[in-house]
């Protein structure tokens, strides 16, 4: 019997042939290994949270394609590479970049993709990837689309195919786009970046009361201060953060001030809309900031300058209890010379002039700044204020004065001039100048007061930055 299958067998050339090679010893050619990467990708966020999502059931498909393939030699390499939210008419995409350096090393003999439009939606772009790809010897694969790009006719089909995926991306664009158009003239938020101020919720802005009260703070800080550099110094001493917990910095605070969305409306493209959420500010409000904002920064910084109001105006008295007003006087280039001068010799009725007639102004508020500052730090002063502040506040602790107090001196190097001078009237009840040196004396109501500010400010500052 075996006998007579090896004769039936003989005639065929091929099995005899095989059987030749294998009673010569003669062993079968190598496989050789291709290593396989899969690429996903999906434009959208949306669905990226479930458990099985697009990328999932795409690279799902290719790892199935390559397994049929194994007798080819095809492996599918570790790496991952999915990029979830990007559209494919940019090459800036996180996942690629790692792909075409991985190519670039040598790493990656094929690259799978479920369609080709998941690769490039750009006919441009998928050039410059195509010419990566024959540089370094790497196929392209797309499980369900067939063609060959070694001939004409199937590099003929792929730009073909990649044209029609150009077209449908544009078709689409120019479709979201005239829906959010259409969507912004009614008023409603179309999604992105949350603006301080407001949550979401079900797709609508709703006010955030803490963040809306920074937001007022803000637009009037500015009409006050009218320099956005002083108004950030005075934020960031203050704690003040954005949304995300960051302290405020000029940018911030110029966006802010410039989102027509805190007027309760909706831009699109430059054109204003009603929108269907609630203002934060006034009209009035934003007009005041934005004629402010009409004005050069130098203009605004010169014009503050010359109108700061005097420290201790109405709070310095001389040696004989006269009370000294500011004066000023101009020397040679117009520049300013500001003076405190005694009534007695401003009225001339005093038949003695005063020990101390005139004192420079920056001198003496030099002196009594830092006087109060050292008053301050004393622990007597803290239980008078903290009585001081119990007055109208029971729930006040010693703890939460001592707290507030020491704000103080961090923040005064951040105040502007006109905010100095009235934490000064609301702090110091008189001055008196002696030969030997100025005795301040102070107001604990006017501290009281201050402390319940300050500590009042302290858990809006946390829940801005939480």
């Amino acid at each position: 019997m075996e006998r007579a299958h090896v004769l039936r067998a003989a005639p065929e050339p091929e099995r005899g042939m095989k059987r030749d090679a294998k009673q010569a010893g003669a062993m079968p050619a190598a496989v050789r290994k291709l290593r396989c990467a899969v690429y996903t990708r999906k434009s959208s966020e949306e669905g990226l949270d479930m458990e099985f999502n697009s990328l999932d059931a795409q690279r799902e498909a290719c790892e199935a394609f390559i397994a049929s393939q194994r007798a080819e030699g095809w492996v599918l390499v570790r790496d991952r590479y999915d990029d979830g939210g990007i559209s494919g008419g940019t090459l800036e995409r996180p996942a690629l970049k790692r792909l075409v350096a991985d190519i670039q090393e040598g790493l990656v003999d094929v690259v799978v993709v479920y369609k080709i439009d998941r690769l490039s939606r750009s006919l441009v772009d998928f050039t410059k990837l195509v010419e990566v790809f024959d540089a370094n010897n790497v196929t392209f694969v797309s499980v369900t689309q067939s063609f060959n790009t070694t001939t004409s006719m199937g590099r003929l089909t792929l730009n073909i195919l990649l044209s029609f995926a150009q077209f449908e991306r544009e078709v689409i664009g120019e479709r979201i786009r005239d829906k959010v158009a259409a969507s912004r003239k009614r008023g409603m938020w179309m999604g992105g970046y949350v603006p301080l101020g407001y949550d979401v919720r079900e797709r609508k802005l709703l006010v955030n009361a803490a963040e809306a009260a920074l937001v007022r703070r803000i637009f009037q800080g500015f009409v006050e201060l009218e320099s956005c550099t002083r108004l950030v110094q005075v934020l960031r001493a203050e704690g003040a953060t954005t949304k995300r917990g960051r302290l405020l910095t000029k940018s911030d605070v110029y966006r802010i001030l410039s989102n027509r969305v805190y007027l309760g409306e909706a831009v699109h493209k430059g054109t204003a809309y009603p929108g269907e959420h609630d203002a934060i500010v006034s009209q009035a409000q934003w007009d005041a900031v934005h004629a402010i904002l009409q004005v050069s920064p130098r203009v605004r910084v010169n014009r503050t300058r010359n109108t700061t109001a005097p420290l201790l105006r109405g709070l310095i008295f001389d040696s004989d209890g006269r009370a000294m007003s500011p004066s000023h006087s101009r020397g040679r280039g117009g520049q300013m010379y500001r003076y405190y001068v005694s009534q007695a010799v401003l009225k001339g009725g005093a038949t003695e002039r005063p020990a101390i007639a005139r004192l420079p102004a920056g001198e003496i508020e030099t002196a009594v700044v830092a006087q109060v500052r050292a008053l301050l730090r004393q622990p007597e002063m803290v239980v008078g204020t903290w009585r001081a502040a119990r007055a109208s506040a029971q729930d006040v602790t010693e703890q939460e004065v001592l707290q507030a107090l020491e704000r103080i001196e961090p923040l005064w190097e951040e105040f502007f001039p006109a905010e100095r001078a009235r934490i000064v009237r609301l702090l110091v009840d008189r001055v008196d100048v002696r030969a030997e040196g100025a005795a301040v004396r102070l107001r604990l109501d006017g501290l009281g007061s201050l402390v319940r500010d300050l500590a009042a400010q302290a858990p809006d500052a946390g829940r801005a930055a939480a």
